[in-house]
């Protein structure tokens, strides 16, 4: 097991390895731990408690113990501890950005970029606490002004993947925060030390006890989940990750009518138009399909090119892809880190062997690389029919899976034969056809001529089964009730 000397951190009390209760460091009552490892060496970075019920249902009360004060402090005092929150994450940046890279695989480099937009959500939110304005609406009746105000929800149950172990925590907490609600949060077990370390930093700039509280769990995750959505102390749930999962969780806060926030999986459509520019769109490609080694929710899984550019693209791409170096994220000669652990290697490893019995072609890739780490090379298949798994499983992946297709009208169906509706892109520069386009597909977020979308300021958040609610932007007004008042005898 590594040591916090091992780590290479310049501040080691960043590296937590217990959960956080009530503005206490603690273990679980069973004793039991969680093992992380470094997907890229395999090597145990520490151990983390095996929380369950109990220390669910204690967090849940401190939370709500918490919301009794924190609920009614000033707008203006919770951005000045968020601030101080943001302040505090800029100054150690190179630590939270290295645990991020430890516990998760991307290269340093990403895991940078995923740090500054973890801490532009915490800025973003201490500036829209001051900006939660009710309203007055004109009566018609004499004697009575209507008045419209917001308040917080109060406890909210924040659950978070491990593609983005810092990001999709501060994107929540930041607005739960700024709205005034407290929070229990449920880490993923893969990647549960970045968390720990953002609440260190919170309990530092002032945050006070009970307000965030770290739930740590693996075996436990079905009943600690449930709890989690069930309490009736808890009034919001806020979840990132799978559609079957996001399923789950809808259904359990439904039993009490809860408010609720999904951002669920993506079946991502990239599509390069014949008067595209085709470097560009292959650039954007690389960044949209390759990052974090293809396991970003909102990363391309399905690449439309028109025929006409078809091979011209597929060798571009090709050639760029074949240049990448794959590796432990912290060396900087590293362009692409590891999967996360071996089941996701296994669902890769199926989409490929499924696409190429089926006919597609590999240009580049299509292997898990033995050894130390779980890496599979970054793949380039051509011909992937459309009966493939991986146009209908999010694949989670280095894997750029290309489709043919001729006129517009058939791109877009095919874009839209999916169940889920996060994020598309595609590359045209003819002004009438990226507004037709744009509006016609069936998407939460659309990128022309980007392969980047995502900001702290834009509405983050998907259609059909993609979710429900929006992050980012104006996401604190899903942490908040609107309540109307009538005063009368005037």
């Amino acid at each position: 097991m590594a040591s916090t000397t091992t780590l290479g951190l310049n501040d080691p009390s960043l590296f937590i390895s217990k959960g956080y209760i009530d503005g206490k460091w603690t273990d679980a009552k069973s004793g039991g731990t969680i093992t992380v490892t470094n997907p890229a060496t395999d090597e145990v970075l520490g151990a983390v408690p095996e929380m369950g019920v109990e220390e669910t249902q204690e967090a849940i009360s401190a939370a709500a113990k918490a919301f009794t004060t924190w609920g009614k402090t000033t707008a203006k005092s919770r951005h000045d501890i968020l601030m101080k929150f943001y302040a505090l994450m800029k100054e150690h940046e190179e630590d939270l950005s290295r645990i991020i890279t430890l516990e998760n695989g991307k290269t340093l480099t990403e895991a940078k970029a995923e740090h500054t937009y973890s801490a532009s959500f915490i800025e973003w939110f201490a500036e829209e606490a001051v900006r939660t304005y009710g309203e007055h609406i004109p009566s018609a009746f004499p004697g009575v002004r209507n008045v419209v105000i917001k308040q917080p929800v109060g406890v909210v149950s924040i659950l978070t993947p491990w593609n983005f172990p810092s990001a999709m925590i501060t994107r929540k907490l930041g607005a739960a925060l700024a709205a005034g609600c407290t929070t229990v949060i449920k880490p993923p077990p893969e990647t549960p030390f970045s968390a720990l370390a953002l609440v260190e930093l919170a309990k530092r700039a002032g945050v006070p006890d009970g307000v965030i509280n770290i739930v740590t769990t693996q075996k436990n995750v079905n009943e600690v989940a449930k709890e989690m959505c069930e309490n009736q102390t808890v009034r919001k749930i806020s979840f990132t990750g799978s559609t079957p999962v996001a399923k789950i969780l809808y259904k359990m806060a439904a039993s009490t009518i809860k408010k609720i926030s999904i951002e669920a999986g993506g079946n991502s459509p990239f599509i390069v138009f014949d008067d595209a520019d085709i470097e560009q769109a292959v650039e954007g490609a690389i960044v949209c399909k390759f990052r974090g080694s293809g396991q970003t929710c909102v990363c391309a899984n399905r690449i439309y090119v028109q025929s006409s550019v078809y091979a011209e693209f597929a060798s571009r791409l090709a050639d760029k892809v074949a240049a990448f170096k794959i590796g432990n994220g912290l060396d900087e000669k590293t362009t692409h880190g590891p999967l996360i652990h071996t089941r996701a290697i296994e669902k890769v490893a199926r989409h490929v062997d499924d696409a190429v019995e089926k006919g597609a072609q590999v240009l580049v890739g299509g292997h898990r690389v033995e050894g130390t780490g779980t890496f599979f090379e970054p793949t380039v298949l051509c011909d992937v029919p459309a009966n493939a798994l991986i146009n209908d499983e999010e694949t989670f992946g280095p894997v750029a899976a290309l489709t043919k297709f001729e006129t517009e009208e058939e791109v877009i169906k095919l874009a839209n034969n999916s169940p889920v509706g996060l994020a598309g892109y595609f590359y045209s520069r003819d002004v009438g056809r990226v507004w037709r386009v744009a509006e016609a597909l069936e998407l939460g977020m659309v990128g022309t001529n980007t392969g980047m979308i995502s900001q702290a300021v834009i509405p983050f958040g998907g259609v059909k089964e993609s979710g429900l609610g929006r992050e980012g932007s104006h996401g604190i007004e899903e942490y908040m009730n609107t309540k109307f008042i009538a005063f009368g005898g005037l």
